[in-house]
């Protein structure tokens, strides 16, 4: 007679792991549209399975269902999860799901895609390899620069801006096809009592009615209290209401507002800045007066532990003599510890070569290195 089989040792599945899958199945419950009698994903049955678990060991009343899981998710803060998570990885007071939209946060989204862009593995995989293909195979750096441009500008498109794209900006018919599966009908929970929907005055994507004003889903806009309501769309007149799929809006149109807004501070210190060189190798490539490159990458991200632990080097083509990586201002101001936590989680190699900045930091550094430059010049030209 054999021996019976060892249990599973259930408690290992947690802290980080769990986390995970946590978000991922906020996510999937952020796409569930079936009812009644829902038939929930493995990824959402295991998660809540786990929590229950957990929950269980620690003599805590767990979640009484899938549902009530996705409502500690947006009422329930991580540090109150059953979770055992290291004490830098997460901030106290951060929630899955936003309270006020019913959608998951930037937050969830990186947790559940844990690459070092989390647009990367999300974005490359289902529709950005093809573009990457297709430019390089063409010879069309244009075209990509046109792409990431357009996401990023334009997080929100009517069919008839949609149908008149090609007419407009002619070096993205190659990679159109692509296009169309970034974006997706805007869902009616966007949509006003008057049928019309609004976008955000800061960022272009689509505002919630959140009871008499506004919500943004974005961080950065998500941080003021009341938005600023910008155009307003009548589906109707203008052939329907499209919108980046939700971790295009977070990471592609996110941070890249924050790339151009790096670009034209950089311009007004009189240096111009190439934007995502290489078929974006990285984000901007500046060359200072004394022909040294400076490579920028840009992350909005809002978990500097994930930032640090799956960070890696930016590529090499095109050349650079220094690597920075910037961060909105915000996000330090949010974690005081975020330099910290960063540096710590890390690799050691790579942080003396990819140096961290805010925004801020970073456009002082470049100030003063330009003085010294000028400096140095004058010094030259008096024979000092």
């Amino acid at each position: 007679m054999s021996a019976p089989a060892t249990p599973p040792d259930l408690s290992a599945f947690s802290g980080v792991k769990l986390l995970r899958l946590v978000a991922t199945a906020v996510i999937d419950l952020s796409r569930h549209t079936r009812t009644p009698e829902p038939v929930y994903s493995d990824n959402v049955q295991k998660a809540y399975n786990h929590v229950v678990v957990q929950s269980l060991l620690r003599q805590r009343v767990p979640p009484a269902s899938v549902t009530h899981l996705a409502e500690w998710a947006a009422t329930k803060p991580v540090r109150d999860w059953p979770l055992d998570l290291p004490s830098d990885v997460e901030p106290v007071d951060e929630y899955l799901v936003d309270a006020a939209t019913r959608t998951p946060t930037q937050l969830c989204y990186e947790w559940q895609v844990p690459a070092q862009d989390a647009a990367a593995e999300l974005f490359e995989n289902e529709v950005v390899r093809e573009v990457f293909v297709q430019c390089e195979a063409t010879g069309a750096p244009a075209t990509y620069t046109a792409f990431r441009q357009l996401l990023v500008e334009h997080p929100v498109l009517t069919g008839v801006q949609m149908a008149l794209l090609i007419g407009e900006a002619p070096e993205l018919g190659l990679v159109m096809e692509t296009i169309k599966r970034c974006y997706e009908p805007a869902p009616a929970a966007f949509r006003a009592d008057d049928g019309t929907f609004t976008t955000c005055e800061r960022c272009g994507c689509l505002l919630k009615p959140y009871g008499a004003g506004w919500r943004c889903e974005l961080d950065r806009c998500r941080r003021e209290q009341r938005a600023s309501p910008g155009e307003r769309i009548n589906p109707a007149l203008t052939g329907g209401v499209l919108q980046l799929r939700a971790p295009l809006r977070m990471f592609i149109t996110g941070p890249g507002l924050a790339e151009i807004d790096l670009q034209k501070a950089l311009a007004r210190r009189g240096l111009e800045a190439q934007m995502w060189p290489g078929c974006d190798a990285y984000d901007l490539r500046i060359t200072l007066p004394n022909k040294k490159v400076w490579a920028i990458d840009v992350k909005d991200r809002a978990n500097p532990a994930l930032l640090g632990h799956t960070a890696t080097a930016l590529r090499s083509q095109p050349p650079y003599d220094e690597a920075y990586l910037v961060v909105p201002a915000y996000r330090f101001a949010d974690r005081e510890d975020y330099a910290r936590v960063f540096k710590h989680y890390c690799p050691p190699e790579l942080a003396a070569r990819l140096r961290l900045m805010s925004d801020s930091q970073f456009l002082r550094h470049v100030s003063r290195t330009l003085a010294r430059l000028t400096a140095a010049v004058s010094g030259e030209d008096t024979g000092a």
